[in-house]
């Protein structure tokens, strides 16, 4: 490998504001901001969504209807449209 053109690989802590989780990932990301966590100083990043706090891994997501968008539209509407 060359040396001088890699990023700097190394172990980050992502903090995810709305789950407050943290997460240990090796990343290449740029940081001078740094956090103790468990009795060791790390790079600090922090995150607005993570696994922890998206809608699609933690289940809270909204589901709809089966019929799909159209079949929405005329239940509503649909009334409103037809008399005229």
């Amino acid at each position: 490998m060359k040396t001088g053109i890699h990023p700097n690989y190394r172990t980050v802590v992502f903090h995810d504001l709305s789950a407050n989780t943290y997460f240990k990932v090796g990343s290449t990301i740029n940081t001078d901001r740094t956090i103790e966590l468990d009795g060791e100083n790390w790079p600090y990043v922090t995150i607005d969504v993570s696994s922890a706090s998206h809608p699609y891994y933690t289940g809270k997501q909204k589901e709809f209807s089966k019929e799909g968008s159209t079949a929405r539209f005329q239940q509503r509407f649909g009334r409103f449209l037809g008399s005229k």
